[in-house]
């Protein structure tokens, strides 16, 4: 019970085509509650949805993810760690700017967080001092935001650290050098995949640009037949209210003409 969600939505799902890496793939036949979850035990937020039993949806949100409105109802982010895109469709832009509001603010929190995370890694790896009983005083780093596996090897480094009566001064700092240049490689491998995936979708969205002015430019050429078929009609119209105009005035000149007959023959 540790995680609780912390503001809901209802939205279609979709995820990026694996093979293709351009179209998009329905994972929900219908719309679905999606959820901003928080666990204050890691200081985590996650985005979660499930189809009845089925997690369609299980993103942990990160400092270097973007959510993108490309419509009006309309939005998606990449997650590196899923190897996906995701795709929300909502029923109107107000539930999809709030989703995207949501989506910053949490965005922010755990940026915020893994500095945090990051300083208190500092901290602990440093020599510490020796306790009253000898032991070494190494608390135990937090989880971080993204859960890296570097992040997650620090408390071993700390627990390894704790049966030593006298730990080296070089052996703390060498470790965490290598888990800092550890964690910026895994961090520039995962701005790739980004910026892969973001590609992938800026030439999904061109070619639906394309298709819609294709279709844009048929719906115009319909219209301007349809235009000139009214036009047409107006004519036929006119020249039927022409003719039947013509026939009253026929009409009327034989009655005359018949009244006049007979007056004669009386």
């Amino acid at each position: 019970f540790r995680e609780q969600p912390i503001f809901s939505t209802r939205a279609h799902v979709f995820q990026i085509d694996p093979n293709t890496k351009k179209n998009w793939v329905p994972t929900s036949k219908h719309a679905v509650t999606v959820s901003y979850f928080y666990d204050s035990t890691r200081n985590v937020y996650r985005i979660i949805s499930l189809d009845g039993s089925k997690a369609i949806i299980n993103s942990t949100i990160t400092p270097n993810m973007t959510f993108t409105k490309t419509s009006q109802k309309f939005g998606q982010w990449a997650d590196s760690r899923a190897n996906t895109v995701y795709g929300l469709g909502f029923s109107s832009e107000h539930h999809l700017s709030k989703f995207a509001e949501k989506f910053q603010e949490f965005k922010e929190a755990a940026r915020i967080a893994k500095e945090k995370s990051h300083e208190k890694m500092e901290l602990t790896s440093t020599p510490s001092q020796e306790s009253a009983g000898g032991d070494i005083q190494s608390p135990l780093t937090p989880e971080s935001i993204n859960g890296t596996d570097d992040e997650r090897a620090m408390p071993e480094v700390t627990q390894n650290s704790e049966p030593r009566a006298e730990p080296t001064q070089n052996a703390l700092p060498f470790t965490h050098s290598s888990t800092i240049s550890k964690h910026w490689e895994a961090e520039l491998a995962t701005l790739k995949g980004n910026n892969a995936k973001l590609t992938a979708a800026l030439l999904e969205s061109t070619a639906n640009v394309k298709q819609w002015k294709q279709q844009l430019a048929a719906y115009q050429e319909e219209a301007e037949r349809l235009h000139k078929r009214v036009t047409e009609l107006e004519c036929v119209s006119s020249q039927a209210n022409a003719v039947h105009t013509h026939k009253t005035e026929l009409n009327q000149t034989i009655q005359e003409l018949e009244s006049t007959l007979k007056k004669k023959e009386e």
